[in-house]
C-alpha cells in the first residue's frame, strides 16, 4: 500500500473550505468538486466520527457502485480521516474477501490548515499501486475544482 498526498491552497478559511469539501451545507458542493471522479459522485451517510458513509455513483453500465467507508476521526475545520471498508457493486455492499482484502482498512485523510493566505488542504489516500497513476492524475483536478468552489 502505497500513501499518496495531494495539497492545495485556497483563499478561503479552514471553516469554509471543511464544509464546502464535505458538502455540509449543501451536498451539491461535494459532488462538484467529486464529479472529477465520476460525474455521478455522491455520498450517502454522516461525517461523525464512527458514521458510516458511502461515496458511490453510477457506472458507464448503469449500476451504482462506490466506495463503503467509516469516518474513523472527524475534527471539524481541521482533520477527516475516512477508513474504507468495502466496495458496493450493482448495488449491493461487499465488505469480506479478495475484492476488497488489499485494500481494506486504507484511509483518505484531509487536514485544513489555516495560512496567512487562507487554508492549505491536504488529501492523503492510501492506495494500492494498480491506482496510484489514476490518483496522481485525479486528485490536483478535483483540489483545483474544490479551490474554485471556495474562491467564489
Amino acid at each position: 500500500m502505497k500513501k499518496l498526498s495531494y495539497t492545495q491552497e485556497i483563499s478561503a478559511s479552514p471553516e469554509r473550505v471543511y464544509d464546502l469539501m464535505l458538502g455540509l451545507s449543501d451536498k451539491r458542493t461535494y459532488e462538484q468538486w467529486c464529479a472529477t471522479f465520476n460525474p455521478t459522485s455522491t455520498r450517502e451517510g454522516g461525517w461523525n466520527t464512527g458514521d458510516k458513509i458511502l461515496f458511490i455513483g453510477i457506472s458507464e453500465d448503469g449500476s451504482k457502485g462506490g466506495m463503503v467507508a467509516r469516518i474513523a476521526e472527524n475534527d471539524p475545520g481541521k482533520y477527516v480521516s475516512i477508513e474504507h471498508c468495502g466496495i458496493m457493486e450493482n448495488g449491493v455492499e461487499i465488505t469480506e474477501g479478495e475484492k476488497v482484502d488489499s485494500w481494506k482498512g486504507a484511509h483518505e485523510n484531509y487536514r485544513f490548515e489555516a495560512t496567512a493566505n487562507g487554508t492549505r488542504v491536504t488529501a492523503e489516500v492510501d492506495t494500492v499501486d494498480e491506482y496510484a497513476s489514476y490518483f496522481d492524475e485525479t486528485w490536483p483536478k478535483a483540489l483545483d475544482e474544490l479551490k474554485k468552489i471556495c474562491e467564489q
